[in-house]
């Protein structure tokens, strides 16, 4: 850890020099290097500083001036700021850092999927709150009646991208249905699919003659005043065949300028895994969205159980994953990707 201090107080030395933001790219760099370090000592710190709150607290435990609650939860406490190290330490790949785009397109069903849909999108909402991310729907689809029929959400913050990238793959639900009179258990699905937010400092080259471009009024929240002009837009990557939808703002301008980036973000995300062997090209890796296919199954009755399937880790409380209490699962994703990459 000494080591890292010295890297940065020499990196920052480089910051105060007249000519550092004369090339705004590469300073801007070293300016992220910078943080990611720190943020590495203020956790350090912080759970070293914990660790030597529980030590005085045992000593307080052992001559009865502190009770065994009151050192469990200290312990509990020490726990949790160990456990922030090492969620930070599973966080190497290059993209990790970024931002994310998450999207959410319900399976076969309709109503169902498409309330589904909606539900996982309150849901990441939520998880976005708990960790203080700028949130913004960039795209939402009303569905018919009920839910959703997709929608595309940005998280800007610390390592957006490396903890939500557990979050790829499909979802089912389990549960008596609200929209069948008989009240019967249904079962629907709704994939999710997560990209980084391509960082400025790296080049995508884009042929502008590849593009082709759509308007539309926009659809969904955002007031009347939305659906009065064409400032929604629709583009297509011909080589990629990618297309892409933004409906963020009134302005079809910073509409375009989203839509491209929301583009460069994707066709970063199709090299990365072009050239990691152990993954699979992008449409190579979706799987359909229906049975047999899902990473996690939400079951609601006939008893309350939140299982993801590849991790087998679980839990009972189904109102707190809702809520956005997805933490658990994602460690131990990020527990089981880290040690087969370890391997490898």
């Amino acid at each position: 850890m000494d080591r890292k201090i010295v890297e940065i107080e020499e990196e920052e030395l480089k910051t105060q020099n007249p000519n550092f933001w004369d090339e705004p790219k590469s300073a801007e760099a070293l300016m992220k290097v910078i943080r990611e370090k720190k943020a590495w000592i203020n956790k350090y710190n912080d759970a070293k500083a914990c660790f030597d709150d529980t030590e005085i607290m045992y000593e307080f435990y052992e001559q009865a001036e502190a009770s065994e609650q009151e050192l469990e939860e200290q312990f509990q406490l020490l726990e949790t700021k160990i456990e922030d190290i090492e969620m930070l330490n599973m966080l190497g790949a290059e993209s990790d850092n970024f931002g994310a785009i998450l999207q959410i397109n319900p399976g076969a069903g309709g109503t169902e999927s498409q309330d589904w849909a909606e539900m996982l999108m309150r849901m990441y909402l939520r998880y976005g709150e708990r960790h203080q991310f700028k949130v913004t729907i960039i795209d939402e689809q009303a569905g018919d009646g009920a839910g959703i029929k997709s929608v595309s959400i940005e998280f800007e913050g610390e390592n957006a991208f490396g903890f939500l990238k557990a979050e790829n793959g499909v979802h089912r639900l389990v549960r008596l249905s609200p929209f069948d009179s008989a009240n019967r258990r249904h079962t629907s699905f709704a994939s999710v699919y997560v990209y980084p937010v391509v960082d400025d400092n790296i080049e995508i080259e884009i042929n502008p003659a590849h593009l082709s471009w759509d308007t539309f009024r926009s659809s969904g929240p955002g007031g009347q005043h939305v659906n009065k002009t064409e400032s929604a837009v629709r583009l297509r990557h011909e080589p990629s065949g990618l297309v892409v939808e933004c409906q963020e703002t009134r302005s079809q301008i910073k509409n375009r300028e989203k839509a491209i980036k929301m583009l460069k973000s994707q066709l970063y995300e199709i090299e990365v895994r072009r050239k990691q062997s152990e993954q699979q090209l992008i449409e190579d890796g979706k799987m359909k969205i229906e049975w047999g296919s899902q990473i996690r199954s939400y079951v609601m009755h006939p008893y309350k159980l939140v299982k993801d399937v590849r991790t087998s880790f679980e839990t009972s409380n189904v109102q707190a994953v809702m809520d956005g209490d997805l933490d658990a699962f994602i460690k131990a994703y990020l527990m089981q990707f880290s040690s087969k990459s370890a391997t490898k």
